[in-house]
Parts: structure tokens; sequence; C-alpha cells
């Protein structure tokens, strides 16, 4: 994405330590970062770590007379693409919910011609105080973002609903919050990673397949404004935050996941490495080696998750991926043909698996559509704004 300007407020919570990093990522990012403090977060973290991390002044007072107007509540936000308020405590919400300017952050707030999102942090109780709840409800029907909150341990010692959201997970959300929303409305399912087939209680049958671009298209749809579940085979990958994650280990246990999830399903995108065979009789037991006679393994098909949802009497808009070592376009669009599928991504495995960037070419019934190699992020984000496209043009045609 292009470079942005946010604005952070920060108020009094534990939490305000977590809001340095969040800094330190945005910039890194290449983002503008203004931060605006209250009294109370001042006891938690110095401004100066936060001007040393932004670069740029720090601001603290509503009377503050470095901008050349002296209002610091109008001159701020007017410089920001977005408002982010992390941590929020239930104070802080409060007063937002009920228009309330009595510092700089809520002045600004209400001041404001950008866009704003809170990152709630607070104890699990007072997350779920029944004023609070209706005080987050209010500014979710201002058209205030909520982000999060997380779940875990928290500073008190217990555990449960309450947490600020990791800086990188606040960093990735907040950054899609500038992405256009051309699936706002849909619901995608999608299936990522390899696949499991177990041989026997501690050896399997796998792949190379690291999940990194069926992660990262499901953050691309989420960007994109869709309801997404994310079918993942076992990776080593931070489950994306703001999507519905069902974990599985076998094709079959894949299989039966995707066909659970496919109510009110729009767009089926099949990212996931499956196994083509699996063990047709596992054992229960560890086999043992035995010196100059390995096991005889039989093998069985495992079903097609692809084929299967296309073959369904009214499916949903499938999206397929070809993952070849050799005749790439070849051998991708007869799969494309043999499955019926109206949009095909089409890699080459040894390029692509494993790695943080890819090259693809799209097949679909206009054609090939070939796109450079750059980060999996990008890719996924220019595979949502094609089947975007498709979606509004078959919208068209009914």
């Amino acid at each position: 994405m292009t470079a942005k300007h946010f604005l952070l407020g920060v108020t009094g919570g534990v939490a305000a330590y977590k809001a340095a990093e969040l800094v330190r990522l945005w910039v890194k990012a290449g983002h503008t970062v203004d931060v605006v403090m209250t009294e109370s977060a001042t006891r938690f973290i110095a401004p100066a770590t936060f001007q040393a991390l932004s670069g740029r002044p720090v601001f603290t007072d509503l009377w503050d007379t470095r901008p050349s107007n002296g209002m610091a509540h109008i001159a701020l936000t007017r410089q920001a693409d977005i408002f982010v308020i992390a941590p929020a405590t239930a104070d802080v919400l409060a007063r937002l919910a009920q228009g309330r300017c009595d510092d700089l952050i809520t002045t600004l707030a209400a001041a404001r011609t950008c866009p704003l999102a809170v990152a709630p942090a607070m104890n699990k109780q007072m997350w779920d105080n029944p004023p609070n709840q209706r005080n987050v409800a209010q500014l979710r029907a201002d058209g205030i973002t909520v982000l999060g909150p997380g779940s875990g341990e928290q500073a008190c010692g217990e555990i449960g609903e309450g947490r600020m959201l990791e800086p990188e997970a606040l960093a990735e959300l907040t950054e899609g919050l500038f992405v256009a929303k051309t699936l706002h409305g849909k619901r995608v399912v999608l299936t990522a990673g390899p696949t499991y087939e177990p041989i026997d209680p501690v050896r399997g049958i796998t792949n190379i397949s690291s999940g990194k671009m069926g992660y990262a298209l499901a953050r691309a749809c989420r960007d994109a404004g869709a309801e997404v579940v994310l079918v993942t085979g076992p990776t080593a990958l931070p489950l994306p935050i703001g999507v519905t994650c069902v974990p599985v280990q076998t094709a079959c246990q894949m299989q039966a996941a995707v066909m659970e999830n496919l109510a009110a399903c729009e767009v089926f995108i099949a990212v996931a490495a499956v196994a083509d065979y699996r063990i047709q009789a596992t054992s229960t037991q560890k086999i043992k080696k035995t010196a100059g006679s390995p096991p005889t393994l039989s093998l069985t098909e495992n079903p097609d998750i692809l084929a299967s949802v296309a073959a369904l009497p009214q499916p949903p808009f499938c999206v397929g991926f070809a993952a070849e070592s050799e005749n790439l376009l070849d051998y991708a669009e007869a799969k494309r043909q043999r499955k019926q599928v109206p949009l095909l991504v089409a890699n080459l495995a040894q390029h692509a698996m494993g790695a943080d960037d890819n090259e693809i070419v799209l097949l679909d019934d206009h054609g090939r559509h070939p796109l450079p190699r750059m980060a999996k992020t990008a890719v996924a984000h220019a595979i949502v704004a094609h089947i975007a496209v498709q979606l509004a043009a078959a919208a068209v045609v009914k």
C-alpha cells in the first residue's frame, strides 16, 4: 500500500507500552506517525519514547501552541489519513460515545475529518460491564471501527476478553482499513496449507506447502470486506485476525470442513496443497524398522475438494490453484477445464512453495493474465481484485 499518515492516540492503560511497538511497525512500513497522549498515558510510558520511534514531536496538551493556528485539535487530524486510539480505555470509550471534548484526544475525535478506529484495552469485567458494552455498540453505530479486543492473560492476572490486540495484528488490521471493500457482504471459504496423511502415529505423507499464499488470501479477502472462513492444514503461521479458522489435518477432514461451511458461501478458493493419496490402512502402532524388509504401503485416492465443490448444483464462484513443475500453462488450463472452474491461479511449485513472493498467471474464460513476481500479500490483493471484477460481471449477466 502507499504510505499513509497515521495519528495515534495513546490513553492511560498498561497496554500503552504496546503502542510503542505499533509506532515502530508503522514507521518501518514507510508510514508517517504523529502521537497524541493523555496525561494518564504519560504515567505508563514517556513521550520521549514515541518521539524517538516516530521521529516527530509528541502532543499531550489541548493548548499546545506548536501548530501555527494554535489549534492542535484541528491541525493534527487534517494531516492524518486515519486516527487510531490504542490503547483505548473504558473511560475514553465512554467519553467518545458521549461526544465529550475534555482533552486533546477526545477533542481530536470530535473535530476529525478522517476515519477513527479504537483498540480497547481493559480488565475482562470492565469489558463485559453493561455500560461499556453500550458505549462500544454506540461507537460502532457511529461508524467507528472497533479493533478487538483480544482474549488471554491480563496485567491483573486474570484471563479473559479485554486485552489489547498485539501490535502486529493492529498494524495489519489498520493497513487493511484502506483496502477497497470490493467483497463487502460476501462470504468466502478457502483452504490453505498442506494436508498430512498419517502412516502410523509418528509418520505421515505431506508436502512442503507453507500456507503463506492461502493465509495472505484470507487476509486480503478480509480486508476487502468479506466474511472469511479459513480451513487450514498444519502450518507454522499465526492465524489471521478477524478470520474464522478451522484447523484440520487430513484431506478428508478438509473436505468435511469445507462442506460444513459452504452455506451462503459465494466464493470458494482452493489454495491448499491437498495430498493426492492417503494410506489405505493406517497403522495404530509405530511401524518398526526391519532390516532389508521395508514396509509396503497401499495408497488410496483422496477426494478432490475443488472438483466436489464446483460440481454442486449451485456452486459458489470457484477459484483453483495449480502448482506445477513444468508445462505450467498447458497443465493449468487442462485442470481448469477438467474441474470446470471459472478462475485458476497457476504458478511453478519450485518457485512458490515456502517463498515469501510468487509469480502467477490467472487463467479464466477470457484468457491468460500474467502478473509479475511480487510479495504474496500483493499477489493476494491482485487475485481478490480479479475475483471482484468477475463477480461484478457475473452479477450484471444475471
